[in-house]
């Protein structure tokens, strides 16, 4: 899944894009745009963290090693938006939030991608109730806002 926000890792598409823009510079569109990714904003998940922090599972009796199958017990939840974006969503968001159009180069899908991930999030929202919700247009818009301050850009 990919997450997103202030102090995100400028690997990302998210960042890349958005430092490219406001460069002037042309972004990379992998698979013509049609991509779909579980974009989350950082606050989801570190909300989703907390939220989970404290369901610990029972560990196994150390003798039989019963009811668990380990002594360390640990537990998987997936957090994530669990409404997958298109790339070109994506990208419109960041031009609207820029206030820029961004000069795209369309590409064929690279070898070894994905074209399309989403987190099952049933497990977190059954253990804790919590389901993140933070718009993508809110989460853009806080990244780039964060971005222009960050890096002295005007608006």
């Amino acid at each position: 899944f990919t997450v997103y926000g202030p102090w995100g890792r400028p690997d990302m598409a998210i960042w890349l894009f958005t430092e490219a823009i406001l460069a002037g510079r042309s972004i990379d569109v992998f698979n013509h745009g049609r991509m779909q990714r579980d974009f989350t904003y950082i606050d989801d998940i570190v909300e989703g963290v907390v939220r989970t922090n404290d369901l610990i599972p029972q560990a196994a009796d150390p003798q039989t090693l019963a009811n668990a199958g380990t002594a360390a017990p640990w537990r998987v939840y997936n957090i994530g938006n669990n409404q997958p974006v298109q790339l070109l969503r994506l990208i419109e968001t960041l031009e609207q939030a820029i206030g820029r159009t961004a000069e795209k180069r369309f590409l064929p899908m690279q070898p070894g991608d994905v074209e399309s991930t989403c987190a099952d999030i049933q497990a977190l929202q059954a253990a804790t109730g919590f389901r993140p919700d933070t718009p993508i247009e809110t989460g853009v818009r806080r990244f780039v806002d964060w971005y222009r301050d960050y890096h002295g850009i005007s608006r």
